[in-house]
């Protein structure tokens, strides 16, 4: 078959899908990109909101292990299209990047949106085209795609086709999940879809939730079992979030999954340690309120001291009765019951998915043959820093190169 004349069909405009048909473009198939949004790429234009994170400096065994129990499912796929080859695509598309201070990689133009528009001018230059407000709902009973769309089911016959459709995070951008049942009646494995880089549900007091809510916890240290994370924290109305937090949601989530609950330490004060704080806290407190002083003496926030409250109040003691041992070692390891999950539709990103014994090499389903797949569909997670784009952009590019070499032996 030649594969200049095929027909590849790909689910998904987001960064999977759209590197899957850059992909496959290149190979010499016709391309046709469906999307059930009314525009492409709405949950990277979201990702890139605060600024487009597309992937890590970090050396790239570092980098890999990022993925954890996933590293070795994606690794061939990162190796073939890793970092710098993201970095340089980016450039030749007029997105120059640069390393922050974090080591992660931006854009210079630090958006999404420049970089999108130019990628769909590339594919539409390609031939590709880009249907929208096409909803994929699987297969009719001689195997062609079925879409609903404004003008009813349409039917669509594919030599190949490459499932980019997503997680379950954010479903009002187009990732709700919908597919896993369709897969699921296949007979393929589906692992539970599970909430990601996340945050956490805590039985705040009513006091503490109405007057920190929305207000962040800055430089401080998180603890859980044998891991810590250096970053920021932002009270909610119903617990905690932000960059730290997602960086140990994964353990947290599967503790909590586990026994109902877990237990975070935050250190306030990370850079002080032990001794100077009690030495801070020895001080005299003269005629100053409690609060003041202790803002004061050992520079804490007033949303910290708020939590020390919180802390005190659980254990059943008084703040301002604590020894000045007591108090320090209090600051740098805040106790924080953490009770539940945040919901999935608030995640930025998800867990679960295809299980990779479902998959072969080049990304296609063994039970579907023709029928690839790429992106968070699949079974892997991974922190924010850039690590969770670079796999959804290699593990399109390889899903497009599974399809490719799959044509070329029909």
């Amino acid at each position: 078959m030649s594969i200049a004349q095929t027909h590849v069909a790909v689910i998904g405009a987001g960064p999977s899908g759209l590197m899957a048909a850059e992909v496959l473009a290149q190979g010499g198939a016709r391309v046709t990109v469906y999307d059930a949004m009314p525009s492409a790429g709405r949950k990277f234009l979201m990702a890139g909101r605060g600024g487009l994170n597309l992937t890590h400096s970090e050396a790239l065994p570092a980098f890999l292990a990022r993925y954890r129990a996933a590293m070795p499912q994606l690794a061939a796929a990162i190796e073939v299209f890793p970092p710098d080859r993201l970095r340089q695509w980016s450039e030749q598309l007029g997105q120059p990047t640069f390393v922050g201070s974090s080591g992660r990689v931006f854009p210079k133009a630090f958006k999404a949106s420049p970089l999108l528009r130019a990628w769909l001018r590339r594919l539409d230059s390609m031939g590709v085209q880009l249907k929208l407000r096409q909803r994929w709902t699987g297969w009719d009973g001689q195997g062609r795609l079925l879409f609903e769309t404004p003008d009813g089911t349409q039917t669509i016959e594919a030599s190949a086709t490459v499932l980019a459709l997503g997680g379950g995070s954010w479903p009002r951008l187009g990732s709700d999940g919908g597919w896993t049942e369709t897969l699921g009646s296949k007979g393929v494995t589906i692992l539970p879809l599970r909430s990601a880089n996340c945050g956490f549900t805590v039985a705040w007091s009513d006091i503490f939730r109405d007057r920190f809510e929305g207000l962040p916890l800055k430089g401080i240290a998180l603890t859980f079992g044998a891991h810590i994370v250096r970053g920021e924290a932002v009270i909610t109305r119903t617990g905690i979030e932000g960059g730290a937090i997602y960086a140990l949601s994964a353990d947290l989530r599967e503790t909590i999954v586990d026994s109902g609950r877990a237990t975070l330490l935050i250190a306030l004060r990370p850079d002080l340690s032990i001794n100077e704080l009690v030495a801070r806290l020895s001080m005299p407190k003269g005629k100053q309120s409690f609060s003041n002083w202790l803002r004061k003496a050992a520079h804490l926030s007033p949303v910290g001291i708020g939590l020390l409250q919180e802390a005190a109040v659980a254990s059943g003691a008084s703040l301002s009765s604590l020894s000045a041992e007591r108090l320090a070692g209090l600051i740098n390891a805040v106790p924080v019951q953490l009770n539940g999950v945040a919901a999935i539709a608030r995640a930025i990103s998800t867990a679960g998915g295809i299980a990779f014994d479902e998959l072969d090499a080049d990304f296609m389903i063994r039970r579907l043959p023709g029928v690839f797949a790429a992106g968070e569909m699949l079974d892997w997670e991974a922190p924010t820093g850039g690590y969770l784009l670079q796999a959804s952009f290699a593990t399109g590019a390889a899903a497009g190169r599974g399809a490719l070499k799959y044509l070329a032996t029909e």
